[in-house]
């Protein structure tokens, strides 16, 4: 690790399932990201979301041409957004969630079809302790498949 990796926080990763869904609240049919390959403290997280033909997505979108929708590649940009910043803030297993309050720029180059790894990377632009902002890109075999801009806000969940 170099020391400029060292000065902007530690790296961890690979974290499995278990890991994953200690940070993030969602569970089936919308945990949309199956394991973290790196997070970087403060900075970025790479992740992959297993983008399967048992999805129930695809049965609908679209009959004879399966395509992963584009707001739900959004959505795992945004859910492995959400493990970085619970992460980095020292919020795992708080109970904190991660809301959406802006996407911005979202673009979908190629569509994303069953049988493929979805890689998810995402940084931090702008970060404290409430609102984050974050640019979002997804791959396929290092090709950009989607990318987009992204605001959330860390609160407590509502009141039962």
């Amino acid at each position: 690790m170099s020391d400029d990796t060292e000065a902007q926080g530690r790296t961890l990763g690979p974290l499995d399932i278990g890991r994953v869904m200690a940070a993030l609240p969602h569970r089936y049919p919308m945990l949309l990201v199956d394991r973290v390959e790196e997070l970087l403290l403060d900075r970025s997280i790479a992740a992959i979301k297993a983008v399967t033909i048992n999805e129930g997505f695809f049965q609908g979108h679209f009959p004879g041409r399966p395509i992963m929708p584009g707001v739900l590649i959004v959505e795992a940009l945004a859910q492995a957004a959400g493990i970085l910043a619970v992460e980095s803030l020292g919020l795992a297993g708080s109970g904190k969630l991660v809301y959406f309050m802006a996407i911005e720029g979202a673009k979908f180059r190629k569509p994303v079809e069953p049988g493929v790894l979805l890689r998810l990377e995402v940084s931090f632009v702008q970060k404290r302790s409430s609102v984050c902002k974050f640019a979002g890109v997804a791959r396929i075999d290092g090709q950009i498949v989607a990318e987009a801009n992204f605001t959330a806000m860390i609160a407590d969940p509502p009141k039962a």
